[in-house]
């Protein structure tokens, strides 16, 4: 019996999917209008989806809509960055916990992501800070997703599009700041592997508040 096909992509989920992955991750973007036209063009669809598509991301606080203007992307506050790196930090806390005490934690996929971004470590342009951070986003989700809640794994990934802008921005605001990522990962890696518990809540916690310092003191 053959397999189903997966369902196509609709416009508007295409239009959707390259905003958040690829126009609202870019740093000069951030403050910026969009031009509706040139996103259909870029995504090979009408308009109408991508009007669609934008008005979602309204409704996720990634995008406002200015009368007469048009789609305006709003630079994340210092307010909003530190409120993520404490959700980020509650919940990746908790996920340390929960895998060293069931001995789920995925050292495998986090030293996969790892060594992804070890070879990408030298100086840095746009297109190779997306491919760091995607990876840096995959070394706190396999974390997350090893703890086995399906609700705080789905809260998690949807902050993607957020770590992915605070990530990509983060990496232009410090010397070498790639290569103190692979470090700090690497400190989180050890104190997951020795099983110390506090040891993992703080070096997370120590990583986060390093990204969040960059942009309270720029």
């Amino acid at each position: 019996m053959q397999a189903a096909s997966a369902p196509l992509e609709s416009g508007r989920e295409r239009a959707y999917r390259y905003l958040r992955e690829t126009v609202l991750v870019d740093p000069a973007v951030q403050g910026t209008f969009l031009n509706e036209v040139g996103l259909a063009q870029a995504v090979g669809v009408s308009r109408t989806p991508v009007r669609e598509a934008l008005l979602l991301l309204v409704s996720e606080g990634l995008v406002e809509m200015v009368p007469k203007r048009g789609a305006y992307v709003p630079p994340l506050s210092g307010r909003q960055i530190k409120e993520l790196m404490e959700l980020r930090a509650l919940l990746e806390r908790h996920a340390a916990s929960v895998t060293l005490v069931t001995g789920t934690v995925p050292l495998a996929a986090m030293r996969e992501a790892l060594a992804e971004q070890e070879q990408l470590v030298d100086p840095i342009d746009a297109d190779t800070a997306k491919v760091f951070i995607e990876w840096d986003r995959r070394f706190h989700q396999s974390l997350i997703d090893a703890a086995r809640n399906d609700l705080i794994a789905r809260t998690y990934a949807g902050l993607r599009t957020r770590q992915m802008r605070v990530g990509v921005a983060a990496l232009f605001r410090a010397t070498d700041r790639q290569h103190a990522v692979c470090v700090e990962h690497r400190q989180i890696l050890d104190a997951l592997e020795s099983g110390d518990e506090t040891a993992s809540h703080a070096a997370i916690e120590d990583h986060l508040q390093i990204t969040l310092q960059l942009f309270l003191e720029a």
